[in-house]
């Protein structure tokens, strides 16, 4: 069994963040091949599950950078690397050092999504409460009610560009926690960014699927330094024309943009579609 794990944004997604209509009839057309297929994102699993639904990904689907495993045929979450309250209170201390609010992202046994925050501090942070946290199924919070306990995947934050890097560079020389930066799509005065427990990553969850699936043949496709885990143990793995330099480089080769569906005119080709 050889099995093809997509990252999606900057890779399957096109430039308005959606499966575009070539790249749906694709996936279709690989299913009916029998190539199975599945995704491995930095996106939380609410944020992700809007975008794929709908799109046959029946195999267990990696979210967070592989803290959160959700397998859509026992409807059954598995957590792993969460972030412990220490490594926490270290990430919202950094943020409002620098004026950045942070988004606590937590899950809880029942499977519901919360998102504890600060008051927000700028105009892209309020629009990013109203126009896609508020969208979603989570349940925000504020940061004062966050309990002791919560199982916490990740916080995220967007900002201006000077803060968030070096917020980027104190987290990565932190002995247990890593964080994955880029461009807002507000433009590039402003950077997102997520912060992890060290040993969480798409590599290992990619691994743990792998041996779980009995998968002989591992595919990959992404864009990001996230992506990099994934491709260094993969037989095959493949950076979009819009990738960053580094991920071209460890790929095997380099494709087209992922707002032309270079992701979708590979696979077709590939697999003889």
């Amino acid at each position: 069994m050889q099995l093809i794990f997509f990252d999606l944004d900057g890779t399957l997604l096109n430039d308005a963040s959606e499966i575009s209509e070539f790249t749906r009839e694709t996936l279709i057309l690989l299913g009916e091949k029998d190539i199975a297929y599945t995704v491995a994102t930095g996106r939380t699993m609410l944020s992700a599950q809007r975008i794929i639904e709908g799109h046959n990904f029946t195999l267990p689907h990696i979210f967070n950078n592989g803290v959160t495993i959700w397998d859509p045929s026992s409807q059954k979450v598995t957590l792993e690397n969460l972030l412990n309250k220490d490594e926490v209170s270290t990430v919202i201390e950094v943020a409002l050092t620098h004026g950045i609010t942070p988004f606590i992202n937590v899950i809880d046994n029942r499977h519901k999504h919360f998102i504890f925050h600060t008051q927000t501090r700028h105009a892209v942070e309020k629009e990013l409460i109203e126009k896609y946290f508020a969208a979603s199924k989570a349940t925000l919070l504020p940061l004062d009610t966050l309990p002791k306990a919560s199982q916490v995947t990740n916080i995220s934050m967007i900002g201006a560009s000077e803060g968030i890097k070096k917020m980027w560079q104190y987290f990565n020389s932190h002995s247990s926690l890593i964080a994955y930066s880029g461009p807002a799509l507000e433009g590039n005065n402003y950077w997102w960014m997520d912060v992890h427990h060290k040993e969480a990553n798409k590599g290992s969850a990619v691994t743990n699927l792998k041996n779980k699936l009995g998968v002989s043949k591992v595919i990959c496709f992404g864009d990001g330094d996230n992506d990099l885990s994934m491709f260094a143990l993969a037989d095959e793995c493949y950076a979009p024309e819009n990738a960053k330099p580094e991920v071209k480089e460890s790929a095997h080769a380099v494709i087209g943009h992922n707002h032309k569906d270079g992701i979708a005119h590979f696979l077709r080709e590939r697999f003889s579609l």
